[in-house]
């Protein structure tokens, strides 16, 4: 008779030691406790925070306009340029503004000839009224030759008050028309970068109407993020907190701020600019539409890292803590309590014990267990069908 090879003897013996396990594990797990769907109680750090889109501005930028009207002869600078304080950036062409000072200086000129002229007339007046004077006292001449002579000396002496006066008057525009030619060569009113350049060369611009933007120049560090907070969160953003955003183009970096100012009115709607008729206009009641707050924030930005209107996702830190208790928002249970919950643990031997938890501070997934629960709980999600109790 053949002997048993050791292959078979194995699998002889695994098959006979089958039966003796499952029944093993009958004994020792609990009915349904492996259905059961638990989550783990763990340390982490909970964030309690409002988010918020925004979009990143400069802090300081100042539009450069035009104060002269003409054609623009040069553009000395492009977008992207940096400039100092007092650079040269625009050119007008001067041509009207130069005729009118010119205008201006010969109107002075013609004025201080006719006021020499009426001096001259004065002092002839004078001297005919001395003479008058002295043939009076001897009784030589009429009181009317006298009185005729009196009254042209002071007219004389009221037209050179005039002539000055209008010299005055003359240098005052003549000053004008100095500044209104200085507003042909546009310079910078601070050193920064030019963002934008919003005319062309050969272009007129027309100053009387409205004041003409040419260019933009702005400081890129600060900037400053606009936030816009919807209604319901707003309550819950102070000036000073703490805060950070990140940028589609930043990946995982984080830039950190705090609130400089809540501004105290949300932005008007477009639609309630138009007409009552628009069929876009909003009801009394602003049903149908989002109230949003502008919250301001400043960062710095040396490494030129953020750019004008790029899209923010900001977080207000309301609170925070780390390293703490956290458990599932999801394995809790609400009572009557805001700041306790019961939660369902499962115990070692497969019995659910109920505990009422005290809770801290919640970022909505996670919240952190002040009471109630040690680290390594296991907690139960969902129904405990089968397991007990």
């Amino acid at each position: 008779m053949k002997r048993p090879r050791p292959a078979r003897r194995a699998l002889l013996a695994i098959a006979c030691l089958l039966p003796i396990i499952a029944i093993a594990a009958w004994q020792v797990l609990p009915p349904g406790r492996d259905a059961l769907t638990t989550v783990t109680v763990s340390r982490g750090n909970i964030e309690n925070s409002v988010t918020a889109l925004g979009t990143l501005q400069p802090r300081r930028y100042v539009d450069v306009g035009a104060q002269a009207s003409g054609q623009i002869r040069k553009i000395h600078v492009e977008a992207g340029d940096q400039v100092q304080e007092g650079q040269l950036l625009v050119e007008i062409d001067p041509s009207t503004q130069q005729a009118k000072l010119d205008a201006s200086r010969y109107a002075i000129e013609n004025l201080n000839a006719q006021l020499q002229e009426q001096r001259a007339q004065h002092e002839l007046a004078r001297q005919k009224y001395q003479r008058q004077q002295r043939l009076a006292a001897g009784n030589a001449t009429r009181e009317e030759d006298v009185q005729t002579a009196s009254a042209e000396l002071k007219a004389t002496q009221a037209r050179i008050d005039m002539y000055q006066a209008q010299i005055r008057q003359a240098r005052a525009s003549l000053r004008s028309d100095e500044a209104e030619l200085g507003y042909t060569r546009i310079y910078a009113p601070m050193a920064g970068t030019v963002v934008a350049v919003d005319a062309r060369v050969g272009q007129t611009l027309n100053a009387q109407q409205q004041t003409p933007l040419i260019l933009r120049i702005a400081k890129l560090s600060p900037m400053t993020v606009w936030a816009e907070v919807s209604e319901a969160d707003i309550g819950h953003v102070k000036p000073g907190m703490t805060a950070y955003f990140t940028t589609l183009s930043g990946g995982n970096r984080r830039w950190t701020s705090t609130v400089r100012q809540i501004l105290p009115i949300p932005p008007k709607p477009l639609n309630e600019t138009q007409g009552s008729g628009s069929p876009n206009s909003s009801n009394k009641s602003g049903s149908g539409r989002v109230v949003l707050y502008t919250v301001l924030l400043d960062v710095d930005n040396s490494d030129n890292a953020l750019m004008a209107e790029m899209t923010t996702q900001v977080f207000f830190v309301a609170s925070q803590v780390k390293d703490a208790l956290t458990a599932p928002v999801a394995a809790l249970q609400g009572t009557s309590s805001t700041d306790r919950q019961v939660a369902r643990v499962v115990l070692k031997n497969g019995r659910i014990e109920e505990r009422h938890v005290q809770l801290g501070i919640s970022d909505r997934l996670r919240v952190q267990v002040l009471d109630g629960l040690d680290e390594g709980d296991q907690l139960l999600i969902g129904p405990a069908d089968g397991s007990g109790g």
